[in-house]
């Protein structure tokens, strides 16, 4: 399984580090847009073809993990005249973004997820966990080919990746802060989202959603020292194998 970094700001988009939260998973034919923040639906096009997505996943209404959902219906409804793209996202979120539109037409078929859902799209085996975030939030847990990677989405410290089974292959974790500087209690800093992953036995660590004004430098350094073994910084391009 192949994850490739779509964009990785927190919040908002910015000149250092690129387009709001998006991700690409990917194993054989099947290929899924996890999160569509803003900017993030350029990004994706350089990777692959849109209209060769699998389903797209959305794991919570805030602009910057759906919005780009937008810029696919337009291709879709409008260019391409392609229907029935599975979508997966909490009920809120859907609504949300129906504000966007007059109508969706055919362009999506929507499934609600909710806490302890579980779906297979394609080769890809999905769990989701409600986090500590409002409004409804879910983390994500992808298995396929053996290997499983976690990926928080927004959350504050009252949940942790060890709500899913232990020894992830890669923990995509939120790191919002630096400890420190930490403003709000819905979102991770870097040391927390290592302490966590650690805890949960992680084999390797990737942070992600860092505030446009953090040092990635900084964030690294924190959250190595917590994890007990280097990190990683998402940045746009970026491919793992997981």
């Amino acid at each position: 399984m192949e994850l490739t970094v779509l964009g990785a700001s927190g919040s908002y988009a910015s000149a250092r580090s690129g387009p709001c939260s998006g991700y690409l998973l990917r194993e054989g034919d099947t290929a899924i847009w996890l999160d569509c923040g803003n900017g993030s639906f350029a990004t994706l096009q350089e990777h692959v073809d849109p209209g060769a997505l699998s389903a797209v996943v959305i794991t919570h209404e805030h602009p910057d993990h759906c919005v780009d959902l937008y810029g696919l219906h337009v291709m879709m409804r409008y260019g391409r005249v392609q229907d029935s793209m599975p979508v997966f996202a909490p009920e809120r979120a859907r609504h949300r973004l129906g504000a966007l539109v007059s109508s969706w037409g055919q362009t999506f078929e929507w499934t609600d997820v909710y806490d302890g859902d579980a779906v297979a799209i394609g080769a890809v085996d999905l769990c989701f966990s409600r986090t500590d975030h409002p409004p409804p939030t879910f983390a994500v847990e992808a298995t396929a080919g053996g290997r499983r990677l976690v990926y928080t989405s927004d959350t504050g410290p009252d949940w942790s990746v060890s709500a899913f089974t232990p020894a992830a292959n890669l923990v995509l974790s939120e790191a919002s802060y630096l400890h420190e500087h930490r403003p709000t209690p819905i979102h991770l800093s870097a040391r927390e989202a290592g302490e966590a992953a650690w805890a949960a036995a992680a084999e390797r660590l990737v942070l992600t959603h860092l505030w446009p004004e953090v040092d990635p430098e900084r964030s690294a350094a924190e959250g190595s020292e917590a994890f007990g073994a280097p990190v990683a910084i998402a940045v746009p391009h970026l491919t793992l194998e997981v």
